[in-house]
């Protein structure tokens, strides 16, 4: 098992955001199976923040990285049509959660539950962290 991000010493000052489960329809699939009708798939996304950039002094939804990014941001790549492999989609949401301005890493995990009957579910995760200044 990989170590917790936050070991991360370029992490140390951040607070980590999470999504959790967010399943949504995705024409997804390289099998012939696969391309007969749109795939659940299970995105979890973490992303960290640092906590200059995260911490409300107001108490208001300005002063943090809303959770209805990561949820548009999925949405629109979703959008974009057909996607043939798990690691082409968990990439392209990476790259979009570390274009964020206040996100300094990402941590992407997508997972197809449908695909075969004999597991839970088969899945690709991948992590990135923008170098800090």
């Amino acid at each position: 098992m990989r170590p917790h991000a936050l070991a991360d010493a370029r992490l140390a000052d951040c607070r980590r955001l999470f999504l959790r489960g967010h399943e949504v329809l995705v024409d997804i699939g390289v099998h012939a199976f696969e391309r007969q009708r749109a795939q659940r798939v299970l995105i979890d996304i973490d992303l960290y923040v640092p906590l200059a950039d995260s911490t409300p002094r107001g108490d208001r939804l300005d002063e943090v990285v809303d959770y209805d990014f990561v949820r548009h941001e999925i949405a629109a790549r979703i959008a974009q049509g057909r996607i043939a492999l798990q690691e082409t989609l968990a990439d392209d949401l990476l790259a979009r959660m570390l274009a964020h301005p206040q996100v300094r890493a990402a941590c992407v995990r997508t997972a197809k539950p449908d695909v075969y009957p004999d597991c839970d579910a088969v899945g690709v995760e991948v992590f990135g962290i923008k170098e800090t200044r």
